[in-house]
């Protein structure tokens, strides 16, 4: 992070603590967070919004996207060079020419990098 961004960067993490799932549950439900601690490793961030729901988003729609990363079996890419092409696809596309329904325009025309699709 340093070599990235150096002094100019305000960063925490939020780190959870998982217990185990409830009685009766199947095999892959969802684990159960009973605390979560928040440590503040560079500059001064806002510490009501540390939180993972932005690389929580991330996840999903990568999930979303790219099917295999929602399978169970080794559905994907055994070579390590396919595997990073297609996630640098997926995200040219989501940045690039996918228009947000929120923005009603891509990120890319948000942020000022492009005027068109």
């Amino acid at each position: 992070m340093d070599s990235a961004f150096g002094n100019d960067i305000d960063f925490a993490q939020l780190v959870k603590f998982y217990g185990p799932g409830p009685e009766g549950e199947r095999h892959y439900s969802a684990p159960v967070v009973t605390r979560c601690r928040t440590r503040i490793r560079k500059g001064k961030p806002d510490r009501k919004h540390i939180g993972t729901s932005f690389v929580e988003r991330q996840s999903l729609t990568m999930r979303i996207s790219m099917r295999w990363f929602t399978r169970l079996t080794n559905a994907h890419s055994k070579k390590l060079a396919k595997h990073r092409h297609a996630i640098s696809l997926c995200f040219v596309f989501y940045n690039w020419t996918r228009i947000h329904k929120s923005l009603r325009v891509t990120p890319a025309m948000a942020a000022g990098l492009t005027d068109r699709v």
